[in-house]
């Protein structure tokens, strides 16, 4: 997940579940502000390892060091008694009346767990068992960015601030609607890009609710009517319900998968069904077989032909559509850049990756993607492939993660 949707998490969590306010007010920091900084802040701070990329050199430190030791179930006590050690001494410099050293402990418990919740559920994978273990667990529910959730988790919160008080009401909620406006419009664009577009019959729809959303509740001023706490409880209660929405698409794009394998006959060293952005209906299927991967794009709100096999349908059955990445057929240059150290850790964190190897003049050039990263721009490689450069001789010209 992005850092700003954890942020936003850490905040609706704030204010839902331990009585939080806004953390911008024109009210002195009180109890109530500090409670939501605090969330919000430890909902962010394990994605604090990627300063360490500020001062080093060595680019595989997104698979090898993120996701690692600060999101780490095992180390989560230390992280919340630092910070809640680090908040109470600014509170007593500030003289801010703050909760007690222990809430302030659980508080950053909250945040940082739902942290490593919210990417465990993502494709990237999160090593919450380090530094006793290094495996990369991956539920696979939502993708890594994903709008969806992160204006479900968002417009709760602009919701309870705008019907917080009548003074202005109505020009804040017109303000926040004319923001939210162009948004629809945007995400098609970038779903296009990557592959699982959206209609803009949907991206309408998706203006008028949320033209409902922030204009209806002025009428009459029954907004005005909801308590604070209710808006972003409802919206803890919205997350939770599309977390488990997700998780009943993977479960039913798994069962696609598997069918899909098990009707050609594949040799499964490794099967995934990966969330498309921005629509839960949307799944990526993956298998990694001996050679090669599969994959099979699967839109769970039309009726697959996967769930039709039967032990008599035809093997080059039409309307099953798929695509297959074969692995290049090996050589000595692929065999030498596979014992690269640089290679094995790339090895190590791909689930589904796939060879390829050319020839440029007297260089050949040896790649490794992982296909559960789109390709983004046509004129750009797929995200996380790396490449090894070697002359005729074999010796290393260059490596590392392709831009083009």
């Amino acid at each position: 997940m992005d850092t700003i949707t954890h942020g936003i998490a850490g905040a609706l969590i704030g204010k839902a579940v331990f009585r939080g306010e806004d953390m911008f007010s024109s009210q002195p920091v009180n109890r109530g502000r500090i409670i939501t900084w605090s969330l919000m802040l430890g909902a962010i701070f394990p994605d604090s390892d990627t300063l360490r990329d500020m001062f080093s050199s060595n680019e595989l430190l997104m698979i090898t060091w993120h996701r690692s030791i600060t999101h780490s179930l095992i180390c989560l006590p230390i992280f919340a008694l630092l910070l809640a050690g680090l908040t109470r001494w600014l509170a007593r410099w500030r003289e801010w009346d703050a909760p007690s050293f222990a809430a302030l402990a659980g508080i950053y418990a909250v945040g940082i767990l739902s942290h490593i919740l919210l990417d465990l559920v993502t494709t990237f994978g999160t090593m919450i068992w380090s530094p006793l273990q290094w495996s990369r667990p991956a539920w696979d529910l939502i993708f890594i960015i994903d709008f969806t959730f992160t204006t479900i988790l968002l417009v709760p919160q602009l919701l309870a601030w705008i019907y917080a008080k009548p003074e202005n009401m109505k020009r804040r909620a017109l303000g926040v609607w004319l923001m939210f406006l162009p948004i629809p419009f945007v995400i098609v664009k970038i779903t296009q890009i990557v592959g699982a577009p959206i209609s803009d019959v949907t991206a309408l729809m998706v203006v008028l609710v949320f033209s409902g959303l922030f204009l209806l509740p002025t009428r009459g001023s029954w907004g005005l009517r909801v308590p604070y706490n209710t808006w972003n409880r409802a919206g803890v209660a919205a997350a939770v319900i599309y977390i488990a929405c997700a998780g009943y698409g993977h479960h039913t794009a798994m069962a696609r998968l598997k069918k899909f394998a098990v009707f050609k006959h594949l040799e499964v060293e490794s099967i995934g069904a990966l969330p498309l952005p921005p629509s839960l209906w949307h799944w990526d299927g993956l298998v990694r077989v001996p050679d090669g991967v599969y994959e099979l794009r699967m839109d769970l709100s039309e009726k697959s032909a996967a769930m039709d096999i039967n032990a008599s349908a035809a093997p080059d059955e039409p309307s099953i559509k798929y695509s297959f990445y074969p692995d290049a057929f090996p050589n000595s240059y692929i065999d030498a850049a596979k014992r690269l150290p640089e290679v094995q850790k790339v090895l190590w964190f791909s689930r589904f990756p796939v060879t390829r190897f050319h020839k440029e003049g007297t260089e050949a050039v040896v790649e490794i993607s992982d296909l559960r990263f789109p390709k983004v721009r046509p004129d750009r490689a797929s995200s996380f492939t790396y490449r090894v450069r070697m002359d005729a001789d074999g010796k290393i010209r260059s490596q590392g993660w392709a831009k083009r």
